[in-house]
């Protein structure tokens, strides 16, 4: 709110810092009742309901609990023209409470508890008489108070199981009612061998913002969901092979999804690599595809063409797809011959990295405001944990006690630092979610109502992006200053951080260089080449 100024709404004249020109109950009540006419009770031209405006109705509703309680309340007010003669202004989002109003007698707001809904199981039924086709239906159009039925034991069941849900996985009340609502109008008239299709929840979602995919959840539970979703995969695909010769197009789509699916004598791949091969390939295949048909036409020279183009490690990562797209080709026997056989990628060139300054370290650590971001930047910072493993890491991988953490499955021993850190993290995540069943450590809003991981999208908003320290770079810097510290001994960085033995010897032989160089800046005669012993 800072830098916006205090006015008054321009429909109710309530005062306060506001979004707009009107408050955010006047927008509401616009949407509500749309259009504009004359308000029978101040004579302004604005949005009415039954002839009078928002703020008419609040002096209606604040003198009808002055006079005691009236038969009708704000209606008997407004029905008595004589009664209106001012209105008491407000401010704005401040709820008028009544002068006696009784003492909480239930330890909570509002009423007491609802009881849970009677266990229910699946319906049992003989036979179903098979459909000829399924319509698709509009569940916006559901009229909920003249069309729900309680009494459907598909219902009930389904309500019994979104209850088990929330318990279990500590749902709030808002979810628990959004997902209630949705059931109640999903599966009203539901019957044995009925399916509900994933994107009629979704309009359902659109329209009355309710949430589909805990919904989903229970549907599925209950094996009445149909999840018809488009997977992102085929559009993603679809737009990669626009352009491609049919021919071309055909073993690059076939190559594609038998890297993300798996074949015959191939297992599945994580989708990310596909998504790289095709990016690194498609500018190479779509000049292919407007000479040739088919990837057998493709020659030796075409290949030199395109790598002669390309230096330092993209010039690598295009011969390791093309390596990858020939040798399935050629399995499937669509060419006769490799044309990247005998080419070799080279030996790659590393450059030094350097160390993080000082300054870079202060301003992550500045950035790090949140108990969330200050455990992921000491994950990273101290103990060069990935970001898919720090996502990953459970509760019970914890030990405050005997001071261990498990980190990609290797115990670490916990810092002053770090165990601070867990203490301030784990006593927000107990005061914030004190129901959830998630059993990772690093949760959010989301992921509280369930019992997966943050999201990737959620740890990078959490990872001191647009800064020259991020998480990444402070991982690595880890490394490296142990390098420095201990000496550049691949060894020993392999076995502290789990290296692979070619990762700890590029690390080994960066520090080697820095130390050299450091050396050489204290000492300039010592720099140059080792010189054999001047014999007498």
């Amino acid at each position: 709110m800072a830098g916006r100024k205090a006015s008054s709404c321009a429909d109710c004249l309530a005062w306060g810092v506001l979004n707009g020109r009107r408050c955010s109950s006047c927008s509401v009540w616009r949407h509500k009742h749309p259009g504009e006419a004359g308000c029978a009770g101040c004579g302004r031209i604005l949005a009415v309901k039954d002839g009078y405006c928002r703020l008419c109705w609040q002096q209606a509703r604040y003198q009808s609990r002055l006079a005691g309680g009236l038969p009708r309340g704000a209606v008997s007010v407004l029905q008595d023209s004589d009664r209106l003669h001012h209105h008491q202004l407000f401010f704005d989002r401040m709820q008028l409470r009544r002068p006696h109003g009784p003492v909480r007698q239930h330890g909570r707001r509002g009423s007491p508890a609802k009881p849970p809904p009677a266990p229910a199981r699946r319906p049992a039924f003989r036979w179903v008489q098979a459909r000829l086709f399924e319509a698709w239906r509009d569940f916006t159009r559901f009229d909920e108070d003249a069309g729900a039925d309680h009494g459907n034991p598909w219902l009930a069941w389904a309500l019994y199981l979104a209850w088990q849900r929330g318990e279990s996985r500590g749902w709030g009340r808002g979810l628990r009612f959004a997902v209630r609502r949705a059931l109640i109008i999903v599966l009203s008239r539901h019957e044995p061998g009925d399916t509900v299709r994933y994107s009629e929840i979704i309009s359902l979602q659109q329209a009355l913002g309710l949430r589909a995919g805990r919904t989903a959840e229970v549907l599925q539970e209950m094996g009445v969901l149909d999840d018809d979703r488009r997977p992102s995969f085929e559009d993603w695909l679809e737009r990669k092979l626009d352009g491609l010769a049919p021919g071309i197009r055909t073993d690059t789509e076939a190559w594609l999804r038998t890297r993300r699916d798996g074949g015959p004598r191939s297992r599945p791949r994580d989708i990310g690599s596909a998504w790289n091969h095709m990016n690194q390939l498609r500018p190479a295949l779509l000049a292919w595809s407007g000479r040739y048909g088919h990837l057998r036409e493709v020659t030796r020279d075409d290949v030199l063409a395109v790598l002669g183009e390309l230096h330092g490690p993209r010039r690598s990562n295009v011969l390791v797809a093309l390596r990858s797209l020939f040798a399935f080709c050629k399995r499937r026997k669509t060419i006769f011959r490799s044309p990247v056989q005998g080419i070799r990628v080279g030996e790659r060139t590393w450059g030094v990295i350097q160390p993080l300054s000082q300054d870079e370290v202060d301003q992550a650590a500045a950035a790090a405001v949140t108990p969330a971001a200050r455990l992921v930047l000491v994950l990273a910072a101290m103990h060069a944990a990935r970001v898919k493993a720090i996502r990953q890491i459970r509760l019970d991988a914890v030990d405050l006690g005997n001071r261990r953490i498990v980190i990609g499955g290797r115990a670490r021993p916990l810092d002053e630092l770090t165990r601070q850190v867990l203490h301030e993290w784990l006593a927000h995540r107990g005061t914030r979610w004190p129901s959830t069943s998630n059993p990772h450590l690093l949760i959010n809003q989301h992921s509280a109502n369930g019992t997966g991981p943050v999201s990737t999208s959620y740890l990078a908003r959490t990872a001191l992006r647009g800064k020259a320290a991020s998480l990444e770079r402070l991982r690595i810097d880890r490394q490296l200053q142990e390098a420095l510290a201990r000496g550049p001994d691949p060894l020993h960085l392999a076995t502290m951080f789990g290296l692979d033995p070619k990762t700890a010897i590029r690390y080994a032989g960066n520090a080697r260089q820095l130390l050299i160089t450091a050396a050489g800046e204290q000492d300039p005669a010592a720099s140059g080449e080792p010189k054999d012993p001047v014999s007498p």
